[in-house]
C-alpha cells in the first residue's frame, strides 16, 4: 500500500487496507474474470502476509475462498482459523503477526513490478496450474510467480536435478550430462539455480536444446546467487523460473529449505547428483520420500566428502542407484516403456566389426572428454597418418567424432 502508514488492526484501518487490496481485482469486465482477477489478487495479497507454506491460510482459502480469507485477515470479517476439528475463532496472536504486515502489501505494485519481467501470477484456477503441486496439501503455494515462455511441466514430464553447491568436475560433469541426456528424450529438467550441481543440470539441459526450470527462493526478479544473472536471464528466454515469494523478495536459508519441497512436487522424481552430509539438497531428497516420488542417487568415490550424503541415502535402501538419463527413465519413465538398455550388450554392439588397431584406437580415448591427435597417436601406439585413417573410418560408422581440439566418443562407450 504504497504511501500508507501502517494500519493498526482496529476495524477501520483494515478495512482502509482490504479496499485497497481489493480494488485491482474490481477493475476488468465480466462477472467471471471479476471474480478470478479477484481471486488472484487476494493470493497475491496473502502471499506478502503469511510466509509460506502457511497451513493455517490455505486451510482457510480451502473453507471459505482466498478473498473472504483477506477479508477475515483485514478485519472486515468475523474470522476464524480453520483446524482440522469443528471451526474456532481465530487466534488473536496470528492475527495480530499477519496484520503487522500489512504495510508491505500492494498488489498494484507486485503485478507490475512482475510485469516488468513478463512474469505472471498463477492460481489454481488457471490452465496451466500444475496439478501436481496438490499433493502438498496444506504446505501448497497460494499461487507462484513464473516468468518465460516455457509451460509448467505436466505432471510425469520433468525430473529434479539436485545437489552439492560444492560440487567437483565430476558431479558437474555427471549432472550436466544427464541433464542434458533427459532434456534430449524430451523431459524438463528442474533444478533450483544455485551453485554447482544446480548451475551444471540447468546448462546441459540448454545446451541440448531442451527445457529447463529454475525455482527460486527469492522474487523471479531477482537473479541469485548474482553470479548467475547471464544463466537466469538465458532460462527466462527459453525455459522457465518460478518461485511462490513476490517480486523484490530476497533469499533467506528458510526460504530455500521451503523451496525445496516445490521442486520435489513439481517433478516426477528427483535425482541427487553430490550431497555433503549435510548438504541443503538432501531436503529436497527428504520432501520427495514424503511424497513418494522416487529418490534417484548418483554414487561417487567413496573417498569423497561431497558424495558422503548421496551414500547414505542410496543405504537407506529406498532410493534408486542411477547413472545416466537412460536409468532415470527406466525409474519415472510410462511403465513398461522406459527400460534402460543393457549396457555390457549396447558396448558389444558398436564395437562389433572393429579390428583390433581400431580397438586400439577406441580404447585409447577417454571416456567423455576429447583427445588430441598426437596424444592418441602415443596411446594407440600408431603414426598419425595412419591414426587419421583410422579415425575417419570410425566416424563413418558413428562411434567416433572431431572436436576443435581433436577427437573423442560419440556417445557412452
Amino acid at each position: 500500500m504504497s504511501g500508507a502508514s501502517r494500519p493498526g488492526v482496529d476495524g477501520a484501518s483494515a478495512a482502509t487496507a482490504s479496499g485497497r487490496l481489493r480494488f485491482a481485482g474490481a477493475v476488468r469486465g465480466g462477472a467471471l474474470e471479476r471474480a478470478t482477477e479477484a481471486d488472484r489478487c487476494a493470493r497475491v495479497a496473502l502471499s506478502r502476509l503469511a510466509e509460506p507454506p502457511s497451513g493455517p491460510i490455505i486451510r482457510l482459502v480451502a473453507e471459505v475462498g482466498a478473498e473472504e480469507t483477506l477479508r477475515i485477515v483485514t478485519g472486515d470479517a468475523p474470522g476464524a482459523l480453520v483446524n482440522p476439528g469443528p471451526r474456532q475463532e481465530a487466534e488473536p496472536v496470528r492475527l495480530e503477526r499477519w496484520r503487522h504486515r500489512l504495510a508491505t502489501v500492494d498488489v498494484d505494485r507486485d503485478l507490475a513490478l512482475g510485469a516488468r519481467v513478463g512474469a505472471r501470477f498463477l492460481v489454481p484456477s488457471d490452465p496451466e496450474w500444475p496439478p501436481q503441486l496438490d499433493v502438498l496439501g496444506e504446505e501448497g503455494p497460494l499461487g507462484l510467480w513464473v516468468r518465460g515462455p516455457l509451460p509448467v511441466p505436466a505432471a510425469g514430464g520433468s525430473v529434479a536435478v539436485v545437489g552439492s553447491r560444492a560440487a567437483t568436475a565430476y558431479g558437474e560433469h555427471v549432472a550436466s550430462t544427464l541433464a542434458a541426456g533427459l532434456a534430449e528424450r524430451g523431459m524438463v529438467v528442474v533444478s533450483g539455480a544455485a551453485f554447482g550441481i544446480d548451475a551444471a543440470a540447468h546448462r546441459g539441459a540448454l545446451a541440448a536444446r531442451g527445457g529447463t526450470v529454475a525455482v527460486l527462493a527469492c522474487g523471479v526478479d531477482l537473479p541469485y546467487p548474482r553470479a548467475h544473472e547471464g544463466l537466469l536471464r538465458r532460462i527466462s528466454e527459453v525455459g522457465l523460473i518460478v518461485s511462490e515469494y513476490a517480486p523484490g523478495t530476497s533469499v533467506t536459508r528458510g526460504r530455500f529449505l521451503q523451496r525445496n519441497r516445490l521442486l520435489a512436487a513439481l517433478s516426477a522424481g528427483t535425482v541427487l547428483v553430490e550431497a555433503g552430509l549435510r548438504s541443503g539438497a538432501r531436503s529436497t531428497a527428504t520432501h520427495a520420500r514424503q511424497l513418494l516420488r522416487p529418490l534417484m542417487v548418483v554414487p561417487g568415490p567413496v573417498t569423497s566428502p561431497t558424495s558422503a550424503g548421496c551414500h547414505v541415502e542410496l543405504r537407506r535402501g529406498d532410493a534408486v542407484l542411477v547413472t545416466d538419463a537412460d536409468e532415470v527413465l527406466e525409474v519415472v519413465g510410462p511403465f513398461g516403456q522406459s527400460a534402460a538398455p543393457d549396457k555390457r550388450e549396447q558396448r558389444r554392439r558398436r564395437l562389433d566389426g572393429l579390428d583390433p588397431d581400431e580397438l586400439r584406437v577406441f580404447d585409447a580415448m577417454p571416456l567423455s572428454a576429447g583427445i588430441d591427435v598426437d596424444a592418441l597417436a602415443v596411446g594407440a601406439a600408431m603414426a598419425v597418418p595412419e591414426l587419421l585413417a583410422r579415425l575417419a573410418e570410425m566416424a563413418a560408422a558413428g562411434l567416433v567424432e572431431p572436436t576443435p581440439g581433436g577427437w573423442r566418443r560419440r556417445g557412452r562407450g
